[in-house]
C-alpha cells in the first residue's frame, strides 16, 4: 500500500494537493472521484465529499488531511527529508504568506468572481479588506522575493504559488510583473511539471 490515499478529481484544488505529494516525494494511490456518485470511502474520511482529501497510512494509524494549505503544511511536516520546511529566520513567511494565501487572497478572489461588493465603510469588518488591498499586499511581497521565504523555495510556495499561478490563467489575479516573474519560477519546477503533466492527461481523457 502506497503512504497515502489521495481523492481528487483533475480539474479541482487537488491539483495543489498533487503538485505538494510530488515535491514531498511521496508515495500515493489516487482515487478520482465522480461528482455525481462519491465513494463511500470518501464520504466516510471526509463527511463533506471535498475533494481533495488525503488519507496517511501511518504507522499510528489512519489521518485524514482536507483543505489545501492544510495537506501542504501537513506534508513538509511529514516528510522533513524533502526540505521544505522553513528555517526559523524563515518561519514568519511561511506562516504569514501561506495563511495570507488561504484567508485574504482566496477570500477576495471568491468576492469578486461573485460580484459581491463590499461598501467601503464596511470593508474593515472582512478580514480581506478589499480586493485590491489583498492583492496589493500579495504583489508587493513578490516585487522583491523570489519566493515566500526569499530566495528558497518552500512548501508553501505550492499554495501561495498555485493561487498565483490559477489566478494569472484564469483571470482573477492581474498579470503584473512579480506575479508571472514568480509563476514562471515555479512552473520550471520538476514536481510542478510532473503533477500537472497526470492532471492534463486525465482531463483529456474526460474530455473525450
Amino acid at each position: 500500500m502506497a503512504t497515502y490515499t489521495f481523492y481528487t478529481h483533475p480539474m479541482s484544488s487537488g491539483q495543489i494537493a498533487r503538485w505538494a505529494l510530488h515535491e514531498a516525494g511521496a508515495t500515493y494511490d489516487q482515487v478520482l472521484v465522480d461528482w455525481a456518485n462519491k465513494p463511500e470511502a470518501l464520504l466516510a474520511a471526509n463527511s463533506m465529499g471535498k475533494v481533495p482529501t488525503l488519507v496517511h497510512h501511518s504507522e499510528t494509524g489512519e489521518r485524514v488531511i482536507t483543505e489545501c494549505a492544510a495537506i501542504c503544511a501537513y506534508l513538509a511536516e511529514a516528510h522533513p527529508e524533502a526540505g521544505l520546511l522553513p528555517s526559523d529566520a524563515e518561519m514568519a513567511d511561511y506562516y504569514r504568506w501561506l495563511f495570507f494565501a488561504a484567508g485574504p487572497v482566496e477570500q477576495a478572489i471568491v468576492t469578486r468572481s461573485m460580484g459581491w461588493e463590499l461598501p467601503p465603510e464596511r470593508q474593515g469588518m472582512a478580514g480581506w479588506g478589499s480586493y485590491e488591498r489583498a492583492i496589493g499586499t500579495l504583489e508587493a511581497h513578490f516585487a522583491d522575493h523570489a519566493f515566500v521565504c526569499g530566495n528558497r523555495f518552500t512548501m508553501a510556495d505550492v499554495y501561495v504559488g498555485s493561487q498565483v499561478d490559477w489566478g494569472l490563467n484564469f483571470g482573477t489575479i492581474p498579470p503584473n510583473e512579480a506575479f508571472v516573474g514568480y509563476a514562471e519560477r515555479l512552473q520550471a519546477r520538476a514536481a510542478y511539471k510532473a503533477a500537472k503533466a497526470i492532471d492534463n492527461a486525465l482531463i483529456q481523457e474526460l474530455r473525450k
